[in-house]
């Protein structure tokens, strides 16, 4: 996990707008640089870098002598970085993933760059020699990227919406939004740094498979046997890391699928140190209880991280401040993993998180699916979910982690794996007796990665599952926002706030707190989290009729 900053055609004391830049520290704790720009007195390039991998020459900006007029700064990881080496015969000067696309770009282009790498990333690239300017992300928009325009020609790029707020005082016309996933943009530069939009495409679609060469490809006539070939591979790719790799554990399915087969492949490769497993709740909580039955079948060196209500409440300002969102959903689930992290930053040496952040949307995970009217319709769900997962649950397990500078990877959104979960037929994906997820489940039975009870346990929402028996997440939080909001409160707010309306008192605690980093910014979250084909007034798992308790 790193932090990109940037400015282009600053009309402004350039030195006073790169104290933005500090903004986003959490991200990279490991070092930072700004560099202006020579010929470009009005432009900066800012970073804050987390070494994962080459701790001596991966610093950025980044520039090789081959290509001097290309400047990148960049988050994220390229995973078939030394594929590209081989394939096109780069020669790289450092031993950095990133390097690839200053040579990809230099080859063939933007688009062409973008579309070849394996892997999530937020770029941005300037060509001193051609004035141009571009920005890029991920297909699923696993690493964030916000950028800030006015029609005078000032453009600010940042990892977060944070490091951009301050250059709102005297631009009364600036627009704050969110990088589109999957695509590109260029702009061309004047001779005095200012930024004019010239296109946008799209260079790789969701569920359409990698333009590049992939080395876990599908098994002929084997639907099961390639979800276990492709997710492996996934895991295997997420693995590279020069710094101390652990999992997330709720105990659910998808981070047990992760969790188990990191540890496979640790012990094939011969990992020198054991596998940390990560598991938060409050006391007695079935997620706590199911995560030890993994950890145990697993043989982890697992921690088990035990919050209060009140340590769940105490956090929520600073969980929102870090996730800039007041999603309902989003804010409850977070706070569970904010602290999960603050744990694993201040008591271990684990740096790179593997996660099962994803899964749910490819593989059709919640329970409101059991009420999709037809398989067509519950394909088409998911894929819209794939869509606006940077909005939601990818942004909560992003800025949680990197709010305690550790880095999160997601195999469940790798592109050969999910293009290859999504081209299968409507129904396959489906429910299926009762059970959501129950293709992907099935593809690891009887091959004993995981207990039984395990494999097939119903599904809880994040913020369900780490509730304790006799006192949900859910409740301590309806208690405690009843004493901060009266109903006037929440009647006024209606009209206070015209975009997603609070409608609960726990929805215009958050919507206040937003309010006070992020002024005049609800248009980030377009609206509110919400099971579909369902009457259910609140987005937790437990309103629903499939629920099982």
């Amino acid at each position: 996990m790193c932090g990109i900053w940037a400015v282009f055609g600053s009309d402004g004391e350039i030195a006073d707008q790169c104290n933005a830049a500090h903004k986003i520290g959490h991200r990279g704790p490991d070092a930072f640089r700004i560099e202006s720009i020579n010929h470009f007195p009005s432009c900066c390039l800012g970073f804050h870098r987390l070494a994962i991998v080459d701790d001596l020459q991966g610093m950025q900006p980044m520039r090789v002598f081959k290509h001097p007029h290309i400047w990148l700064i960049y988050n994220g990881e390229i995973y078939n970085h030394k594929t590209l080496k081989e394939e096109f015969d780069f020669h790289y000067a450092t031993q950095c993933d990133g390097e690839s696309i200053i040579h990809l770009y230099a080859r063939g282009g933007i688009e062409f760059a973008a579309s070849q790498l394996d892997g999530v990333f937020a770029f941005c690239l300037l060509d001193t020699a051609n004035r141009k300017v571009f920005l890029g992300r991920d297909t699923f928009g696993v690493r964030p990227s916000f950028r800030l325009t006015t029609e005078s020609g000032f453009l600010a790029v940042c990892s977060e919406a944070k490091g951009l707020m301050s250059m709102f005082g005297d631009k009364s016309q600036a627009t704050l939004e969110a990088f589109l996933p999957g695509h590109v943009e260029t702009y061309d530069l004047d001779s005095i740094g200012r930024a004019t939009f010239v296109e946008r495409t799209r260079f790789h679609k969701i569920g359409d498979a990698p333009a590049y060469k992939t080395l876990a490809n599908p098994i002929d006539n084997d639907i099961k046997g390639s979800i276990r070939t492709l997710f492996e591979g996934a895991v295997n790719k997420r693995m590279m890391a020069d710094r101390r790799i652990g999992c997330l554990l709720s105990g659910g399915l998808d981070s047990s699928l992760v969790a188990g087969t990191l540890v496979k492949l640790a012990k094939q490769q011969g990992l020198e140190y054991p596998v940390q497993t990560f598991s938060i709740g409050m006391e007695g909580s079935p997620d706590l209880l199911a995560a030890r039955k993994v950890a145990k079948h697993l043989d982890t060196e697992h921690h088990e991280i035990i919050f209060t209500p009140e340590e769940g409440i105490a956090a929520i300002e600073d969980v929102i401040y870090h996730l800039e969102s007041y999603d309902i959903t989003s804010v409850r689930a977070s706070v569970g993993m904010f602290l999960v992290s603050k744990y694993i930053k201040q008591k271990t040496d684990t740096t790179v998180i593997l996660s099962g952040e994803g899964a749910d949307e490819i593989a059709q995970g919640y329970i409101y699916f059991h009420k999709a009217p037809s398989a067509e319709d519950g394909d088409e769900e998911s894929r819209r979910l794939c869509k606006d997962l940077y909005m939601y649950d990818v942004l909560r397990g992003d800025r949680m982690t990197s709010a305690w500078g550790l880095e999160i990877r997601v195999p469940f959104l790798d592109h050969r794996f999910s293009s290859f979960y999504l081209s299968l037929q409507p129904k396959a994906k489906s429910p299926k007796n009762g059970i959501e997820k129950h293709l992907l489940r099935s593809a690891f039975d009887s091959t004993g990665l995981l207990p039984t009870e395990i494999l097939w346990r119903p599904k809880e929402a994040f913020s369900d599952g780490v509730s304790s028996q006799t006192r949900s997440w859910y409740e301590v939080l309806q208690d405690f926002v009843d004493q901060q909001i009266n109903d006037t409160d929440l009647e006024e707010s209606r009209h206070r706030y015209p975009h997603n309306p609070p409608r609960t008192k726990e929805a215009l605690y958050y919507r206040r707190i937003f309010e006070k980093s992020y002024p005049g910014q609800s248009h980030l979250i377009p609206y509110y989290w919400m099971p579909k084909w369902s009457t259910s007034t609140d987005p937790s798992a437990r309103t629903l009729k499939h629920y099982k308790q």
